[in-house]
């Protein structure tokens, strides 16, 4: 027994001394490593371990000095390159003179944090594909999220040259930026991030104050606010990130002022309309891919939009969601003439040049609700508007439109192809029972014409604006009255006798029933020809022709009056509608008398299209009482053009 104790005892002893000795080795490689590290020995394993770890390239071209045996390590190299993370095309993130990096290692009680970062000659190349993928995220976000950003408790980075090519932000930055929080003797300082150049194609600066890094706790809101300005235009806001450095979870406010609502795309990459002076405020609440803009408003001139829009672009295609509406709208504060940027001055034009942006309507998919209680295009007010916009990958459809015009309705149909240069357009508008008798006017009492008046557009076009698919129009642009009353004066000035004459002088205000009237257009690039134009009213039928020239709004219409009853003292003289569709004017050109035959003539190929054009408006105009005497007429008038025809 006391053999084996002996044993035991002297088998322990050098147990004890082989670990002691193992010990003492490994603190002596340890030291020594330490040792080779500080002095650089083992700069390239380092190197490469760090590369590994961080997932990117990096290339230390001048001295590196590395304190890592510490609750506290110390890196400071010169002239770094880091290269792009593997989600993203290869290429180079960051060139830096010279980097100090102290590190406070996780232990109980704390996490890994940055206790101080220092950049100097700094230049750095950060880039955002349209799917989210950015070279400076930490982890690949297509295995969850953009990773988890170390916390950094104080940063110094004096006059480094940025470079920003942000596809998913449409945001493209060049110039100077510089970070710091340098204590002074108030204590803790917030961070300042301040930066100046060239902003997607314009001289913008910035600056970010947020709250003091060395105060900052996972647990709690990081705050900021921000100020930005470019091409007049100022935005402003505050708010905080859920988490400290993790932007995918934030709330803000903002508010942006400006000579121009479009010049907003120089701050922050989204495309809207030109207006005039504008203010726009709001609310912005980011949760991953999820962002919403609530207690939207903007004013520009006279019109107001309020609301909501939420966007979603997880599938890397965003999808929009709108909710907006309007007390008032008028067209003439949107476009380029709104903006006092109309490439040349000319005749204020009735169709809006206010353009869509192809770029907004490719770059995802949305639908959008609007309403409004007035509009105003031109001279005239559409009220109780409520219209659906969908886009479905560059294809915009409006279905439906509707508003009331005039004490009648209106409806919409319209689609957009924005996948080409030049989108093609499509537009069906439907006008039932218009109050003629509603119409802006300028004058006085009672309005010369009344009716319910119904009217159809039906044209294809091409263009990012109303005036643009107006001015390429093909197709037809009709309007019936099937009933109404016009004033003698103004029925028989067509007809040019003295009567009617005096009529006009007098201010005589005497009804003549309208049995039926039709203004037919055959639209070819954006040119109306007149293919029916005629009023039947008691004393005289009137009839028309001409053209209307859409790109420049010019008109150019000649209207005769045919009585029905002999006059003495007739003078036939045809009646000129000329100036444009914001500002026409009327007037009188007497002419040598036409022989009795060509009227026949021109009679005939004015009325005989009728059946065809009342059924493109309304199927049942052709069973009207008036409107299918008118067509009885058309008939008569075509069997005695062809007699005379072949008389002649």
């Amino acid at each position: 027994m006391r053999h084996w104790a002996m044993n035991g005892s002297w088998i322990i002893r050098r147990a004890l001394i082989g670990t002691a000795a193992v010990l003492a080795a490994l603190i002596f490689m340890a030291a020594m490593l330490a040792v080779a590290v500080d002095a650089g020995y083992l700069n390239g394993p380092f190197i490469r371990f760090l590369s590994v770890h961080t997932g990117r390239p990096i290339q230390i071209d001048g001295p590196l000095e590395a304190r890592i045996f510490s609750f506290h390590p110390r890196i400071v190299a010169e002239r770094v390159t880091i290269g792009n993370p593997s989600w993203v095309p290869a290429g180079v993130t960051a060139q830096i003179g010279k980097m100090s990096l102290r590190i406070d290692l996780p232990r109980p009680g704390h996490s890994f944090d940055i206790e101080r970062l220092e950049m100097q000659s700094a230049t750095l190349h950060l880039m955002r594909d349209s799917k989210g993928r950015a070279n400076w995220q930490s982890s690949d976000p297509a295995q969850g999220g953009g990773g988890t950003l170390p916390i950094i408790r104080s940063l110094s980075m004096q006059n480094a040259h940025v470079d920003l090519d942000d596809a998913l932000r449409h945001l493209q930055f060049e110039g100077i930026v510089s970070a710091h929080d340098l204590s002074d003797a108030r204590g803790a300082p917030p961070l300042r991030i301040e930066g100046s150049g060239q902003l997607n194609g314009r001289a913008a600066a910035f600056e970010i104050t947020g709250d003091p890094l060395a105060g900052v706790s996972r647990q709690k809101p990081y705050n900021f606010s921000f100020a930005e300005r470019s091409s007049g235009s100022r935005l402003t806001g505050g708010g905080f990130l859920l988490r400290p450095f993790h932007f995918d979870a934030l709330d803000t406010t903002f508010e942006a002022a400006g000579a121009d609502l479009k010049d907003l795309y120089y701050l922050t990459g989204v495309s809207l309309v030109n207006t005039g002076t504008y203010r726009i405020s709001g609310k912005i609440s980011r949760r991953g891919t999820h962002t919403t803009f609530s207690d939207l408003s903007v004013d520009s001139g006279q019109s107001d939009v309020r609301g909501e829009v939420s966007i979603e672009s997880s599938s890397g295609r965003p999808k929009l969601d709108a909710d907006l509406h309007s007390q008032f709208l008028r067209m003439s504060d949107l476009g380029l003439r709104a903006a006092g940027r109309e490439p040349e001055a000319g005749t204020p034009l009735l169709l809006s040049n206010a353009m869509l942006s192809l770029e907004a309507v490719r770059h995802g998919d949305a639908i959008a609700k609007y309403h409004a209680l007035r509009v105003e295009v031109g001279h005239e007010s559409l009220r109780m508007v409520a219209a659906r916009m969908s886009i479905d990958h560059g294809i915009l459809t409006v279905e439906p439109l509707a508003a009331d015009i005039l004490g009648g309705k209106l409806t919409a149909h319209v689609r957009l192809d924005a996948t080409g240069d030049v989108p093609p357009v499509d537009v069906d508008l439907r006008f039932v029972d218009l109050q003629l008798g509603r119409f802006d006017r300028k004058g006085k009492g009672d309005p010369p014409v009344e009716g319910l008046l119904r009217a159809r557009v039906n044209v294809t076009g091409r263009g990012t604006s109303i005036h643009q698919v107006a001015a390429t129009a093909n197709g037809t642009v009709t309007a019936v009255l099937p009933h109404g009353t016009v004033r003698d004066s103004l029925a028989e000035l067509a007809g040019i006798d003295l009567r009617g004459l005096g009529l006009m002088l007098t201010k005589n205000e005497r009804e003549t029933g309208v049995r039926c009237g039709v203004a037919s257009f055959q639209a070819r690039q954006g040119i109306l020809t007149a293919q029916s134009l005629v009023v039947d009213t008691d004393p005289v039928l009137i009839t028309g022709e001409g053209v209307v020239h859409l790109d420049s709004e010019a008109l150019d219409l000649e209207f005769r009056g045919h009585p029905k009853h002999a006059q003495l003292l007739r003078v036939r003289a045809p009646i000129l509608v000329r100036g444009t569709l914001a500002n026409p004017s009327i007037d009188v050109q007497a002419r040598h008398a036409v022989a009795q035959a060509a009227e026949a003539v021109a009679l005939g190929v004015v009325l005989t299209p009728l059946a065809a054009v009342l059924a493109f408006v309304d199927p049942g105009l052709a069973k009207d009482a008036d409107c299918a005497g008118l067509l009885a007429a058309a008939d008569a008038v075509g069997v005695r053009r062809d007699a005379l025809t072949s008389a002649r």
